[in-house]
């Protein structure tokens, strides 16, 4: 398959060519590069120009360079820029521009990357499908998106992350999506914003690069609906908003079976999906996916269908059996807002006991400390049998639950991994989740590895 040839990707950048090449793909690491990848040498945690010599050997087409390195050989076939990371924006809003087919992007402060799985996977069987891989929603993650897209794509899923204010509006302009829906707005990245309704219009921001009669999904069912809705308003965009009220709504979901069965009525049709989990918020996100699908011009029982074939990705909530326990991994990362969701999963499961092990939320700002102590009063909590917390902040929850839940606290997440086994029993039901730097995931790698087999002992 041709995706660049030398010519349109000097044309896209404005660099100089060195030979004469055609590219399959793109990449940025040598680790994942395959055969055919033009590579780009980004410079960022490390420097990319230092790792050419070794993409060539491994089958690149070629490499775009902002440099030429002195281990490549004299013939090596390259594109060189100015620089590497604009000419990776450039070959993104090239590929964006010979597509003719409809881009939905997405964000929110929980869920972009389940709900982009979820939109990928509902479009099967709809033609030709490209979406972002794993979380690359950043400033990197979305041109290499866009520069890896086919021509001939159909739909293509783009999901738009952040961390400061400013960053999300360049990132749609980018990619002119046709529909943009936010997931939900969340007490996250509140260091860079110092409130929600900061963070509300950083996220409404992502209307900024609708292309022309846009479609914007908006949560309808939080305090800052009226921001993201102005935000909608100022970008010209039509406004569905979806959740238990809205256009797009969730009429039921009823748990069978380890998952849900569900009903939705979206712009005044009615259809029915199963989804292959039992958190309820995926549910809704579900709704705002349909809802995203429809106005995209797909095929809206179709798409319920198939997101029967969706799965959580791992460490965002997906429900195993594992040595005698059933464990909610929910570890990848964690706000308030999350962590309420993961909270009420365990309480919607049925079976032994429901034990918590909660690592720290980070990037709260200055009332994490209030944000952590208040989870003692989520409504899930009352369900929820004993709690185990590891971090500093996490230490403020324990000092604020009542003595019958409290289990053990740790100063760190690694204390609670080496003793995991003692902090379960068979028939517990357990819901691990924390922000991705407490490093609470290490209670589940230690989980797993306790309900391994012993291995065999060698005999003499």
């Amino acid at each position: 398959m041709s995706l660049w040839t030398a010519a349109d990707a000097a044309a896209a950048t404005g660099g100089r060519l060195r030979g004469d090449w055609i590219a399959s793909g793109v990449s940025i690491d040598t680790r994942t590069l395959r055969p055919g990848d033009l590579f780009v040498a980004l410079t960022d945690a490390r420097d990319g120009h230092d790792f050419v010599a070794q993409a060539l050997s491994k089958g690149a087409a070629a490499a775009l360079v902002s440099r030429i390195p002195g281990d490549v050989p004299d013939d090596a076939p390259l594109l060189v820029v100015p620089d590497a990371l604009t000419a990776l924006e450039q070959l993104g809003r090239a590929g964006r521009a010979r597509m003719t087919g409809k881009v939905i992007a997405i964000t929110g402060s929980v869920g972009k990357t389940s709900t982009k799985d979820m939109a990928r996977i509902a479009l099967a069987g709809q033609g030709g499908v490209h979406a972002a891989e794993a979380s690359y929603n950043n400033h990197w993650g979305v041109p290499l998106t866009l520069a890896r897209m086919p021509a001939d794509t159909d739909f293509a899923i783009i999901e738009i992350g952040m961390n400061h204010p400013g960053e999300i509006a360049p990132l749609s302009r980018l990619a002119r999506p046709h529909v943009a829906m936010i997931t939900t707005v969340a007490a996250a990245h509140l260091e860079a914003f110092g409130a929600i309704e900061g963070i509300a219009r950083e996220k409404g921001a992502i209307f900024q690069g609708l292309a022309a009669v846009g479609t914007a999904i908006i949560p309808e069912d939080l305090a800052v609906t009226p921001i993201l809705r102005d935000c909608a308003d100022a970008a010209g965009a039509i406004v569905l908003g979806f959740g238990r009220d809205g256009m797009a709504r969730l009429l039921s979901a009823g748990a069978a079976d380890g998952g849900l069965d569900c009903r939705a009525r979206i712009t005044g049709e009615t259809v029915g999906f199963r989804l292959q989990t039992t958190g309820v918020h995926f549910a809704m996100n579900a709704v705002g996916v349909l809802a995203a699908l429809a106005a995209a011009g797909a095929d809206l029982p179709l798409a319920a269908r198939h997101l029967g074939d969706w799965r959580p990705p791992a460490g965002r909530g997906a429900v195993e059996s594992l040595g005698g326990i059933r464990l909610i991994d929910d570890a990848f990362n964690a706000n308030p807002a999350s962590l309420s969701a993961g909270l009420a999963t365990l309480a919607g499961l049925q079976g032994g006991r429901r034990v918590a092990i909660l690592g720290d939320m980070l990037e709260l700002g200055a009332d994490e400390i209030a944000l952590h102590r208040a989870v003692a009063d989520d409504p899930s909590m009352a369900a929820v049998d004993l709690v185990h917390l590891a971090g500093p902040r996490m230490r403020h929850l324990h000092d604020a639950l009542p003595p019958a839940k409290r289990g053990e606290w740790a100063a760190e997440a690694v204390q609670l991994a080496s003793r995991a086994a003692t902090l379960v029993r068979p028939g517990d039901i357990v819901l691990v989740k924390g922000s991705k730097s407490s490093k609470i995931s290490t209670v589940v790698d230690a989980l797993r590895m306790s309900a391994r087999p012993a291995e065999p002992q060698a005999r003499g």
